[in-house]
């Protein structure tokens, strides 16, 4: 049975593993590195919510009310719940005494959601098949992901952190 302290140490990795996401993929952005648009996730988010989980290309798809916030609350909600996946694999005493190589090789292993699945979804072909540059973005993809596996490690460390 998990107590509410753990659940909200729960959410606070999966937050701050994303956070720490968020801020790489400034960085990236800023020296020019192109990224996901948020917008995109959230209008492929709404458009699942009315049952169509495939698009030729989401920038081309119906826009959908608040896409952008969707697509920011789908962002941080994905991000828990592969914090929730980790600690289901792990188990709760990772929680209390993380490590990096569990959280490192989880994060690369949820590479295989983009590529896999949201890719595919949005029109960009599986592991970014039908992409200019698929080799470029699948590498990419892997890099953001070791990112999110190290915030994963960072924030457990900082949650089982004693606060007195």
């Amino acid at each position: 049975m998990t107590s509410m302290q753990e659940i909200q140490r729960l959410v606070l990795i999966g937050a701050g593993a994303t956070a720490l996401l968020d801020a790489w993929l400034l960085v990236l952005r800023r020296a020019g590195v192109p990224g996901l648009d948020f917008a995109h996730l959230g209008r492929w988010a709404g458009h699942l919510l009315h049952g169509r989980f495939r698009h030729a290309a989401i920038a081309r798809s119906a826009p959908v009310a608040g896409e952008r916030a969707w697509g920011w609350l789908a962002h941080y909600a994905i991000g828990i719940a592969f914090a929730a996946a980790l600690v289901a694999i792990e188990g709760w005493a990772w929680v209390r005494q993380p490590t990096l190589m569990p959280a490192v090789v989880f994060g690369l292993l949820t590479t295989l959601a983009p590529l896999a699945i949201l890719q595919p979804a949005m029109g960009a072909g599986f592991a970014a098949s039908r992409t200019p540059t698929p080799m470029k973005n699948r590498l990419r993809s892997l890099a953001n992901h070791t990112v999110f596996g190290l915030g994963l490690y960072l924030s457990a460390a900082i949650a089982a952190m004693p606060w007195h």
